[in-house]
């Protein structure tokens, strides 16, 4: 059965990031499930021989080394984990080279950290790479740089990560295989009647509290991570499918429309790549809390004026990212403040006809010009 919904967002996804999480990859001792791989490897060319540009996002590598080295279970110190992912990578990217030989396809290893998409140029690099990788015909395939990235094996960042690439590639679809079939109106485990959310029309607080508070034996994430991603992507404009990726031919299913998994629509206009990178992917140095007249007109696409902040926090300069927080401190926004953290606390909560009296001139009326902000809710 075909969900018409499905076919319009497969059919317009020209480019798509396929994200795939250890528990797909490995079995319960940590080696690497080959019949697994090579069935992954087998419908990759498939999507790939219908036109469309690949990249996959991979986890498996400290996973890969706990089998490597018959650990039986994974460490939990920082130097192990480290140690794990670097015995792991190379044997991770081996099968999936064998597993491609046949097609006559070459895969490009492509390890990051968050600092790469921090920096502007080196964000756009890795976008180039990309870019000319799918010109050579060849398959990206990317995995947080664990051996030196304290932040993804402490926090199991990869589905952030497949965020940051769909953003970064402006690709129209993100599929996450997990697991788990999808997300559950409850937890399955522990609720037999829990039914599967086929359609999720906006990730909201409604969405997020159905994440269930859980992490697998060998990866490091959970449902609460994938929803995260989720609306990375989704807010930016473009689709996520999560399904399970233990199912035989679970991808071939998805490129054919049928209603497995979750999809996650898209729930906000198309974000131009520059502020993809300071609104999506870049961390915030600081926070500006507002009132809610100010969070409405933030809302509302007005730029964001000194007069409707309550509170300045954290320490940043002039054209740093900032995150733009309502009341009760959830974010609405985020945007390029104009002043630096200094400036911005003295100007707060004023009228601008009175920053003058404060700084002796008004540089900029808005604290966050409307061009240089991004909705995040």
């Amino acid at each position: 059965m075909v969900d018409s919904v499905r076919q319009e967002v497969v059919s317009e996804a020209t480019t798509v990031v396929i994200k795939v999480g250890t528990n797909v990859l490995a079995d319960p001792t940590g080696h690497l499930d080959r019949h697994r791989i090579q069935s992954l490897a087998d419908q990759l060319h498939r999507i790939r021989s219908s036109g469309r540009r690949v990249v996959l996002v991979t986890s498996g590598a400290i996973g890969a080394g706990v089998g490597k080295l018959a650990l039986g279970k994974r460490p939990t110190d920082l130097s192990h984990l480290q140690a794990c992912a670097a015995v792991g990578q190379s044997a991770l990217m081996q099968l999936y080279q064998e597993s491609l030989t046949k097609y006559g396809i070459h895969t490009a290893q492509i390890l990051l950290t968050a600092s790469d998409f921090e920096n502007r140029a080196r964000y756009l690099n890795a976008r180039n790479t990309i870019v000319t990788l799918f010109e050579y015909g060849a398959l990206p395939i990317i995995n947080e740089n664990d051996t030196v990235s304290v932040a993804e094996i402490k926090f199991g960042d990869n589905d952030h990560l497949a965020a940051m690439v769909t953003n970064l590639l402006r690709a129209p679809l993100l599929v996450l295989l997990t697991n788990v079939d999808g997300l559950y109106s409850d937890d399955p485990r522990s609720n037999p009647d829990a039914k599967l959310v086929a359609t999720v029309p906006n990730i909201d607080q409604s969405v997020t509290g159905l994440a269930a508070d859980t992490k697998s034996a060998l990866g490091t994430g959970g449902m609460e991570s994938k929803l995260k991603a989720a609306r990375l992507v989704t807010v930016a404009g473009e689709a996520v499918i999560m399904a399970n990726g233990s199912l035989d031919g679970i991808l071939d299913r998805v490129f054919a429309a049928e209603p497995v998994g979750t999809l996650f629509l898209p729930h906000g206009e198309g974000v131009s790549s520059r502020k993809r990178w300071f609104g999506l992917t870049v961390r915030p140095k600081g926070i500006f809390r507002l009132d809610a007249g100010a969070r409405q007109a933030v809302l509302d696409g007005r730029s964001l004026l000194p007069i409707g902040v309550t509170a300045v926090e954290g320490e940043f300069g002039k054209g740093d990212v900032v995150s733009i927080c309502d009341p009760n401190g959830v974010e609405v926004a985020r945007g390029l403040s104009n002043y630096s953290s200094t400036a911005a606390q003295r100007i707060r909560g004023l009228h601008t006809e009175r920053i003058t009296a404060v700084l002796g001139s008004v540089p900029y009326p808005e604290l966050v010009h409307r061009d240089n902000l991004v909705l995040t809710s």
